[in-house]
């Protein structure tokens, strides 16, 4: 994709998150998926680590090289004219600076990043050892001209056995990446705790994101929250892998 068309896609999903409270991003893996929200009506995407690893046999948790999930990801990105993230994991042992330039090569204009390293032994890294990798990649972007979105993801509430136990530390955290410049944060796993929801979104003045499952979830819930942006993770996969056990099942043998 031209440079001119990447910076186009980026200031348009910039402007998307303005417009919409909350902007939904349907999640999704392959070509097909992708073209079918886009004809849904939806204005934007993101691609799903997990969801995009079931559909090529590989494992989640960076099972693929950073070099195999562009090669997935760029037609996926070239089948739609609409802005596309992509859930980028750890970054993959890469430095900020690389992550960028792999991204944007293939149209990329937003990437998703945790803290938990499955590089690493699923280390989870430290609150300022985030903070100054996402601080890199919005460096690296400035850099390239591209307002790439940035969104700053953290996993204690999802390593955690009492969520609530690791709210102020979260909360520490999900600061720490928005002084670094991330557009967004992603605190996982508390899609369905209205209080630490309210909480997370109380102390940061950037959009919070959060999971939802296109069936089960209520997006005007989520709308008198005050949640920002919504993504599905592998939630839309699996509702759809629901659907067709369904239909299929009077089929069988």
């Amino acid at each position: 994709m031209d440079f001119r068309t990447t910076v186009e896609r980026a200031q348009r999903l910039k402007q998307l998150h303005a417009e919409n409270k909350p902007l939904v991003l349907p999640t999704v893996w392959d070509v097909w998926s992708a073209r079918t929200a886009a004809d849904a009506g939806f204005h934007a995407l993101t691609i799903g680590s997990h969801p995009l690893a079931d559909s090529r046999g590989a494992d989640d948790h960076e099972g693929q090289t950073f070099e195999e999930v562009l090669a997935a990801v760029r037609p996926i990105v070239a089948a739609v004219d609409i802005p596309v993230s992509v859930d980028l994991e750890a970054g993959y042992g890469q430095k900020p600076a690389d992550l960028i330039a792999g991204l944007t090569e293939v149209g990329g204009v937003g990437l998703n990043v945790e803290d938990t390293v499955h590089s690493d032994g699923g280390r989870v890294r430290g609150t300022q050892e985030h903070a100054n990798y996402i601080a890199g990649l919005r460096a690296a972007a400035d850099d390239a001209g591209i307002p790439v979105w940035v969104n700053g993801r953290t996993d204690l509430f999802l390593h955690a056995k009492d969520p609530s136990a690791v709210l102020d530390e979260a909360i520490e955290r999900l600061r720490a990446l928005e002084q670094a410049g991330a557009d967004s944060v992603y605190p996982v796993g508390i899609q369905d705790n209205d209080e630490l929801l309210t909480a997370v979104i109380g102390a940061v003045a950037v959009p919070v994101n959060s999971t939802a499952h296109p069936v089960k979830h209520d997006l005007e819930r989520f709308r008198r929250l005050g949640v920002g942006r919504i993504s599905y993770g592998p939630l839309l996969q699996f509702a759809l892998t629901d659907a067709m056990k369904d239909m299929l099942g009077p089929w069988a043998p």
